[in-house]
């Protein structure tokens, strides 16, 4: 293991000057840092820093920067107690790391606030430090800037005075130095206080409407009530602020004390927003909050914990905001988002376990796999939720906030303490799913008259046998079934008395909360299929199991399609979004303007149409939450499936609100846009939606802009948009991928995307090479291609790159995706285009 810079140098506290020019872009900075040196030689971490002096006691120490390994060496006359200060300069860079700016626009004219992203290692582009998390310290921010009046600045901490222009804030808790945050511009807020005192602000630049703050403090304030209660710990802090920064690589930062976000995350507008956007961006916040105990007050001691933040974080913000808004049913949310994702992601040979060894930036920036690391990671402590119970978790928690409290933990600690709160070892159970790869497919079959189960790592593409098992929670219906799987085979016994006795087929996994699938006997699988009443979750499941079967060739493709009109009339939205994903999935299978892919959109109508008819594309005063959510899915269906009375639909709201398309119903509009762009598109559209797109400060309603003028077809507009990939005064670096992955997949844009990325990959690595979503561009590729001169593209321009530090796991994984995906389609084409064909008919 790498020797990490806290064995030779232990910082207890930071005073941190930092002078920022703005028009310069230019910061100086001074750092004064008490600590024990445990050696007469020490590293610090910086990047980017012109270091000129660095004195102990008063007297210049000798000092030797090494930028390949990101630190400085530093000669000292002793070890032991010190207080070393550190005189330097740095840029202001336009990356989204360290200190930064970002862009808004406020009738026309344009502005910047400063603010700071530390995460993973970036607070070494600020000021000197051990830039690990291990290396827990205070910090006491003075901050001067070019300031102007009306200008606010806002910290972890409060501010205390201000003298000469110096901005002070109080001295911070014992964190890491990632966590450390500050912003100063024209900012407006809405202020309110917790039960306990805790101030909650939230804070936006002055492009959005005021009202549009509302939701998140509500939220914020709420949200932390719910932890302090849940933790049975207080929050720590004076003040819990939200931050919503224009320009944001990641969706937010839990900063302690004040957490930044993606503008789209934070503010909403009240009167027309989306449900499932309103959930979207409430789960963000309480996942952040949930991190100012888990992450913040307790860190991981190393990044190889990170699923320790992420995984915990990603499970108490659906606890959270179900105990906040219990009928926005948000655990619905969980298995129609993270659950498809995790199983997705997981399933591919080459994918990291949760808990996964690292050692140098780029690579610790690569692990923030969010379908593993989040999602994954989640599904874990979901199951050990289930397993133990709310009350041992609770206690189990409070006990280990007590125990490592302004310190560091390991995955270890948290299972400990689970396990002793609930008696049951946590930590055999977990590690055969936090240590391993994958997840297993549990096999039920009939072996004579005997049921048996048998697990087996499950695979989607090439892969090798490891030979791994799992500890698995069964979660089934049949007494006679384990509580936990531990080995490879389990004989229950005659099923017919299993049956009898249980009244109902078997089930595993009921709730669909353990993260492995079921491959039922097809006897099996029929009985389940006629049984009546299924809940919502138990047909999401079956139709979730299936679609991954078929993936993996354990089932033919054609077989899940005979399936789907059984859960045509559904009124679960869940269900419905299980259905609509095979849909979507079938896609590939066929070309376009083929007769296959019109015989695919006569399938898609004759699935929606029902629905249509009966949820129109107006929301009614009688309606349920369930029709709410569900009536965006079957438009889409029948807008694919060119139903003509829903494209003319679909245009004649567009028509009636052109004046205003921003007061389309959030729920319908992007698919009003889209459809517009595809079927009545032209040059002064384009134009309109365009203008649109750079003047409104709503991230929503920008979201939607994208999807649908990404879906032109005019091979002029394609290389329009293409030449804005780099304006960054239209399309901000944080929003680009979501532009190049929707011209990527329309068949129009697609060469034209692909060539830029190919053409201006040295500019994309400049632009947004130094941030954790960097990789994402390569599996967003993955996604889309399907055909072996895809294929063999994809090989020859990214085998080269294998070496780069970040994306040698990436490039690995997504070559097999796309070598899978195109092995899948020639075995299976023309089966599935044949049982579509005869569901038509």
């Amino acid at each position: 293991m790498t020797q990490r810079l806290i064995d030779f140098f232990q910082p207890e506290h930071y005073d941190l000057y930092l002078d920022i020019d703005r028009h310069q872009k230019q910061i100086t900075g001074k750092t004064t840092i008490q600590g024990q040196a445990l050696q007469q030689e020490i590293f610090l971490n910086q990047k980017y820093l012109n270091i000129t002096q660095v004195q102990v006691a008063g007297q210049n120490v000798a000092f030797q920067k090494d930028d390949s390994q990101e630190r400085v060496l530093i000669s000292l006359p002793k070890a032991g107690a010190l207080q070393l200060e550190i005189t330097y300069t740095a840029p202001l860079t336009d990356s989204m790391m360290g200190i930064y700016p970002s862009y808004y626009q406020v009738e026309g004219v344009k502005k910047q606030i400063i603010g700071t992203q530390f995460e993973t290692t970036a607070a070494r582009q600020a000021f000197p430090c051990v830039d690990e998390p291990a290396a827990k310290a205070t910090f006491s921010l003075a901050i001067k800037f070019d300031e102007q009046a009306g200008e606010t600045i806002i910290s972890n901490m409060p501010e205390e005075k201000v003298e000469n222009g110096v901005h002070y804030f109080a001295q911070t808790v014992k964190m890491s130095t990632y966590l450390v945050a500050f912003a100063f511009g024209e900012l407006q807020s809405k202020i309110t206080h917790t039960q306990s005192g805790v101030e909650i602000g939230v804070f936006a630049t002055k492009a959005h409407q005021p009202k549009e703050l509302n939701f998140a403090l509500d939220i914020a304030k709420r949200s932390i009530e719910f932890y302090e209660d849940f933790y049975q710990t207080p929050y720590p802090l004076p003040h819990s602020y939200q931050l919503a920064l224009p320009d944001f690589s990641a969706g937010a930062m839990e900063n302690w004390g004040l957490v930044t976000y993606r503008e789209a995350y934070l503010t909403l507008d009240p009167d027309n927003t989306s449900l499932n956007t309103k959930a979207n961006v409430a789960t963000v916040i309480a996942h952040e909050l949930a991190h100012q105990w888990f992450g913040d007050l307790v860190t991981m001691q190393w990044w190889d914990d990170l699923w320790l933040n992420e995984s915990f974080a990603n499970m108490m913000e659906y606890v959270a905001i179900d105990a906040l808004e219990p009928n926005w049913h948000i655990w619905e949310i969980f298995q129609t988002a993270e659950a498809p994702m995790a199983l997705q992601r997981d399933a591919v040979d080459g994918v990291q376990p949760v808990h996964v060894q690292v050692e140098s930036p780029a690579d610790i920036d690569s692990i923030f796999d969010s379908a593993i690391v989040y999602a994954k990671g989640a599904r874990m402590l979901v199951m050990v939720r289930a397993l133990i119970g709310d009350k041992a978790l609770r206690s189990g928690l409070k006990n280990y906030f007590a125990a490592h409290q302004y310190s560091n933990a390991t995955g270890a600690d948290l299972w400990a303490a689970l396990g002793q709160a609930s008696g049951m070892n946590i930590s055999q159970i977990m590690n055969t799913w936090l240590e391993q790869p994958g997840y297993p497919v549990v096999q039920v079959q009939l072996e004579g008259e005997d049921l048996c189960l048998s697990q087996q790592q499950f695979f989607i593409g090439a892969n090798q046998e490891h030979e791994r098992q799992w500890q698995i929670p069964l979660k089934a219906n049949f007494s006679a079934a384990p509580q936990i799987m531990a080995q490879k085979t389990v004989n229950l016994g005659n099923y017919q008395q299993l049956r009898q006795k249980a009244g109902a087929p078997l089930r595993l996994n009921v709730g669909n909360e353990s993260h492995f699938i079921v491959q039922y006997d097809p006897i099996l699988l029929d009985d389940i299929l006629t049984t009546k009443d299924l809940d919502a979750i138990s047909q999401l499941q079956i139709l979730q199991d299936l679609l991954l079967l078929a993936e993996s060739k354990r089932i033919s493709y054609a077989q899940l399609v005979n399936l789907l009109p059984k859960f045509a009339d559904s009124p679960f939205h869940i269900v419905n979004e299980a259905l609509y994903r095979v849909i979507n999935n079938l896609k590939k299978f066929v070309n376009t303007d083929s007769s296959a892919e019109k015989n695919l959109r006569t399938f898609a109508d004759q699935l929606s149409k029902d629905q249509v008819q009966r949820l129109g594309w107006q929301q009614h005063p009688q309606e349920t939450e369930e029709d709410t959510l569900t009536r965006p899915l079957v438009l889409n269906a029948a807008l694919y499936a060119k139903n003509p009375a829903s494209l003319t639909a679909a245009h004649q709201l567009f028509v009636d609100n052109q004046q205003n398309l921003a007061a389309l119903s959030a729920d319908i509009r992007v698919l009003v846009l889209k459809n517009e762009v595809q079927n009545f598109g032209n040059k002064q559209l384009f134009d309109k939606l365009l203008t649109e797109y750079r003047q409104t400060a709503d991230g929503n309603y920008k979201a939607d802009l994208c999807a649908a003028l990404t879906q032109v077809t005019d091979s002029q507009l394609v290389s329009q948009i293409v030449q804005l990939f780099e304006d960054s005064e239209t399309i901000k670096p944080q929003d680009l991928r979501a532009w190049f992955y929707g011209l990527l997949a329309n068949p129009q844009g697609q060469q034209k995307a692909w060539d830029w990325l190919r053409d201006d990959w040295t500019w994309l690595e400049q632009t947004v090479g130094g941030d954790m979503e960097f990789s994402s561009y390569i599996t967003v590729i993955a996604q889309v291609f399907r055909t072996p001169a895809r294929l063999q593209e994809f090989r020859d321009f990214f085998e080269p790159k294998l070496n780069t530090p970040g994306l040698t796991r990436e490039i690995k994984m997504d070559t097999s995706i796309i070598a899978s995906r195109v092995q899948l389609i020639s075995e299976e084409q023309a089966a599935v285009n044949e049982a579509v064909m005869q569901q038509i008919n």
